[in-house]
């Protein structure tokens, strides 16, 4: 099947669910918003058909006037006028009002599904927030429900607009099926032609979305990085504006050469739709003045009919191209339902987690990273006991993280299984599952947020417990010299009192966090590689006293870090390689924990 008809087959099934999506979501969270259309429906057809009917009744009573008329033909047309400019003026007053509600309705619904695409977004499995596709589809989504679209009511303006042109429509066909009938073909033959372009035109447009969607995503980034204040200090040092700047030239050359190759498309189509517009009035205005001047009709029905027949034509175009319009919005706003059930990457379980102790165990684990063919880590076999301290050394690219993100389920094994307390991780609950764990990466994210929502990440925190948690993490004095202590914005991002952080702070405000947490198994995962080996010694000896029973996990190229852990795994050739105590380790004479611990050991002995 060709893509045109695949497309035109899929067409319809899109257009109708995503309408039906939009008039259950206003349903559900505006409903009084169906009110103000059904309004603006009424008002749009009054308008229309006033300014069809009434310049009739005033053209033919100030041509009774000029003819001999008397006083009463001028009654008349004063009446006519007032009625025609007293509807107006109460048609203006009351769509004011309609739009002004409107826009108030469509500001809640942008920010509602906003809202809903990043509460989306960080709740899908995170394998898709490093896959391109999912990625892809994210953008779609959100440039498909904003400009592209105009939202949820820039979708049903269309709709209710293509009722309210049929009401009009239907008004002004009895109008000129009495007055002049030869007008209906003259005006449809026209629509068809410039349906036909005008379905083109909106071919291209959607063609043209779709292509420009991964441009768009790394246009904007690169745009972005130019005007990130924390990028400062490496730009400028490294003399990388240039750089920066030619990238976003760079992907700026692209979408205006796909601007202007789309445009070019569109504006053939559009001479041709100009051309017959010309003639459809040529044709028009050509029989209805010969109506007149044989005298057929009155002026006044000449004026009706110049109206009903423009307005006849723009109804019915209007109808015409307000369907390929909501079909072509609708397409785009398709891409936020696509999203919003974009397929999981993992099976989520529903069996809870007991309460006590845990072990963990990894059998025959083998894990390769979507859309690759090369194995990150193979025959991955380890048990970790309940409150045991494990430390993971390697060199880079040995799979030390990769460890991490499978045991904390961020991704899923390729082959064999991972186990806590038995049972295969897959079954639990991904909510009761993600409790058990305190995890500080290397790469960890503070927030411009306040200090405190920093620790908790909880619009409810327990000031009491974070005190406590900065005492143990050593932040505590730091804190209460902020001047506003724990509501004291971290980075000046959105508050010019903000504070920026030292990088020890950092790592302190991060392992307070997952004290705070209080999850039975902690993982620091290279979280204070910025530190000196020093200062990184002491926090982890501090750190390994203070999660005491618990079980915990650590990461670090430092291996004098080591020493106080119960066991050690040494990670290469993408598997365990070596496994055991501090001692053991060492004295394996040309092993790869002997020689690393040898090589780091000199800098440190006179």
């Amino acid at each position: 099947m060709s893509e045109n008809k695949k497309e035109k087959k899929e067409k319809s099934p899109v257009t109708r669910e995503t309408l039906m999506f939009m008039l259950k979501l206003v349903w559900r969270k505006k409903p009084s918003l169906f009110v103000m259309y059904i309004l603006s429906i009424l008002i749009g057809f009054g308008y229309g058909f006033i300014d069809v009917i009434m310049p009739k009744f005033v053209i033919d009573e100030a041509a009774a006037v000029i003819g001999g008329g008397g006083a009463e033909h001028i009654k008349k047309a004063a009446l006519y006028i007032g009625i025609f400019v007293g509807l107006h003026l109460f048609f203006n007053a009351a769509n004011n009002v309609i739009v002004h509600i409107k826009n108030v309705v469509k500001e809640w619904f942008d920010e509602y599904i906003d809202v809903q695409i990043g509460d989306h977004a960080m709740a899908m499995d995170f394998e898709h927030t490093e896959d391109p596709e999912a990625l892809d589809t994210l953008q779609k989504a959100k440039e498909g429900m904003s400009w592209y679209s105009n939202g949820v009511c820039g979708i049903l303006d269309s709709f209710t607009f293509i009722i309210q042109q049929a009401a009009l429509l239907c008004g002004v066909s009895v109008v000129i099926l009495l007055t002049c009938p030869l007008l209906f073909p003259v005006q449809i033959i026209s629509l068809v032609i410039i349906s036909i372009f005008n379905a083109k035109n909106n071919g291209i447009e959607k063609e043209f979305f779709l292509k420009l969607a991964k441009s768009n995503r790394v246009f904007w980034y690169v745009l972005y990085e130019l005007a990130d204040f924390r990028l400062g200090k490496d730009i400028r040092l490294y003399e990388s504006a240039d750089m920066m700047c030619d990238k976003a030239e760079h992907f700026s050359d692209i979408q205006c050469k796909e601007w202007i190759n789309a445009d070019s498309k569109i504006c053939k189509n559009s001479w041709v739709m100009d051309i017959v517009n010309s003639l459809r009035d040529g044709i028009s205005y050509f029989y209805i003045g010969f109506l007149a001047l044989t005298k057929a009709i009155t002026i006044g029905d000449f004026s009706m009919c110049v109206g009903g027949a423009s307005t006849f034509y723009w109804s019915l175009h209007r109808i015409i191209t307000g369907i390929q319009d909501v079909s072509k919005k609708c397409s785009y706003a398709h891409r936020y339902i696509e999203f919003m059930e974009y397929p999981a990457a993992m099976v989520k379980g529903d069996k809870p987690v007991k309460d006590g102790e845990h072990v963990i165990e990894f059998v025959n684990v083998g894990f390769k990273y979507p859309r690759s063919e090369n194995y990150v880590l193979k025959n991955i076999n380890i048990k970790i006991a309940s409150g045991e301290h494990l430390s993971i050394v390697g060199l880079n690219g040995a799979g030390k993280t990769t460890f991490i993100k499978l045991l904390c389920r961020l991704y899923d094994v390729t082959e064999g299984e991972i186990l806590i307390d038995g049972v295969n991780i897959k079954e639990y609950s991904e909510e009761e599952y993600r409790r058990l764990f305190a995890v500080v990466f290397q790469d960890f994210q503070l927030f411009a947020f306040s200090l405190r929502e920093n620790i908790a990440l909880s619009s409810e925190a327990d000031d009491d417990r974070i005190n406590e948690v900065l005492k143990q993490s050593g932040l505590y004095d730091d804190a209460q010299k902020l001047e506003h202590s724990l509501d004291t914005t971290l980075f000046k991002s959105f508050d010019e009192k903000g504070t920026e952080l030292s990088g020890g702070q950092k790592q302190k405000t991060a392992i307070s966090r997952a004290l705070y947490k209080n999850a039975p198994i902690v993982i620091l995962d290279e979280p204070t590689a910025a530190l000196d080996p020093v200062a990184e010694y002491d926090i982890y000896r501090q750190f390994n006293t203070l999660v005491g029973g618990k079980t915990a996990i650590y990461i670090s190229h430092r291996l004098s870090s080591c020493k106080f852990c119960d066991k050690i795994a040494v990670f290469a050739d993408d598997t365990i390689r070596e496994y055991g105590t501090h001692d053991e380790l060492a004295d394996i004479r040309g092993g790869i924990y002997s020689e690393m611990f040898a090589a780091q050991a000199q800098y440190y002995v006179s």
